[in-house]
């Protein structure tokens, strides 16, 4: 079993940064790939970003030169550094990560979502 537990959600006004972080822990040989999804009230849950392998990274259009995502493979913790935070960026945010167990196993796991609010 894997659990991913996100956080550093909270409250923060336009233009203002947060900083999320994930912890993922539980039976890990390796992790190909930890991302970021949001999902606001109305809306269908959208990609972010993620990285592969610690390396590659990919970004949602709407988030690009904001948002950096990055990984510390020591620790299985992916963090999201958002900058310049927009209304329109108030959602859940979940982590995911796809983990390969001891006997190469690969699934796909999510945290419980953590809230962020952007409003003056």
């Amino acid at each position: 079993q894997v659990q991913l537990v996100e956080s550093g959600g909270g409250l923060v006004q336009p233009g203002g940064s947060l900083r999320l972080s994930c912890a993922a822990s539980g039976r890990i040989f390796g992790i190909n790939a930890m991302g970021w999804y949001r999902q606001a009230p109305g809306k269908e849950r959208e990609l972010v970003a993620v990285i592969i392998r610690g390396i590659t990274t990919t970004y949602a259009d709407s988030v690009k030169g904001r948002f950096t995502i990055s990984r510390d493979n020591a620790k299985n913790t992916v963090y999201l550094q958002m900058n310049s935070l927009k209304p329109e960026d108030t959602a859940v945010y979940y982590c995911d990560a796809e983990v390969s167990s001891p006997d190469r196993v690969i699934n796909i796991y999510w945290g419980q979502g953590t809230q962020v609010t952007v409003s003056s």
